[in-house]
């Protein structure tokens, strides 16, 4: 088998929910207005790279949802987050921080590692590059509010950093988050990962596929205040057996008995 950080994470959060999404090929729909604009601002953030015209690109690519029934948050709408958008490109120009040599090969990096088990690990790295002439592994983030950086050091606990620093042998990661307000907001929020860490992940990454691979898939119920991290699960309805909040979440993948979705993994 085939797993990613997006498995590994979503299984320790609800072993169940790991089972409805990647078995039984509940996939949750993409209605979420912030989650596709963060896709079409890396699409813009690539091109960047390569010397074409960002907004442009990010016009083009969220002009697809244009009509699409999105939700919306915060007061946000179609207009407003691709002026926002316009505005971190022009800002992230600015800052001009940042290299990528051969971006064509360097970002949305594909990497493969072998678990002891025979089962492998990807990952699809944003990209790897040089932050302040410092070569970094590089994570790319939208979002509506700032990153938390103190206590001094917390980056290095994010779990994907850790992930991704395991799979590719980098030590020194950095999340550029993009910050989606009235003024454009750029955190360059710096880390280095431990070896130590790096063990620590792939222990845990084998031990996972181990627990998957024996079909254990227990809940984990988070309906205690104030996690309530049931609320926001899209596999919600499953659970509760409620068809009509299950298809208002969810689209049924067709072919998931064959396990088709190995091919479309969501880093």
């Amino acid at each position: 088998m085939t797993f990613s950080y997006s498995q590994v994470s979503q299984y320790l959060r609800c072993p169940r929910s790991y089972r409805f999404r990647y078995l039984d090929g509940w996939r949750e729909k993409d209605s979420r207005a912030a989650l596709c604009f963060g896709r079409c601002f890396e699409k813009a953030i690539a091109v960047l790279f390569e010397g074409e015209d960002a907004g442009a690109v990010l016009f083009k690519e969220w002009s697809a949802y244009r009509e699409a029934s999105l939700q919306f948050s915060r007061g946000d709408d179609w207009e407003r987050l691709l002026h926002q958008g316009i505005g971190l490109l022009k800002q992230f120009a600015r800052d001009n921080r940042i290299r990528i040599r051969q971006p064509k090969l360097n970002m949305q990096k594909k990497i493969l590692r072998s678990l002891p088990n025979g089962d492998e690990f990807v990952a699809y790295v944003d990209a790897v590059g040089q932050l302040d002439n410092i070569p970094r592994l590089l994570e790319w983030k939208t979002t509506s509010a700032r990153y938390p950086d103190q206590p001094e050091g917390l980056t290095s606990l994010d779990p994907q950093l850790v992930c991704y620093s395991w799979i590719t042998g980098i030590p020194d990661v950095a999340i550029v988050a993009f910050v989606r307000k009235r003024v454009p907001e750029i955190q360059y929020l710096l880390a280095s990962i431990t070896e130590a860490q790096r063990q620590e992940f792939g222990q845990l990454a084998e031990a996972t596929a181990h627990e998957i691979g024996a079909a254990q898939f227990p809940s984990h119920p988070g309906i205690r205040f104030p996690q309530n991290g049931c609320v926001s699960c899209a596999h919600l309805g499953l659970c509760l057996r409620n068809e009509a909040l299950a298809e208002t979440k969810l689209i049924r993948q067709p072919g998931a008995s064959e396990l088709d979705w190995l091919d479309s993994l969501d880093d």
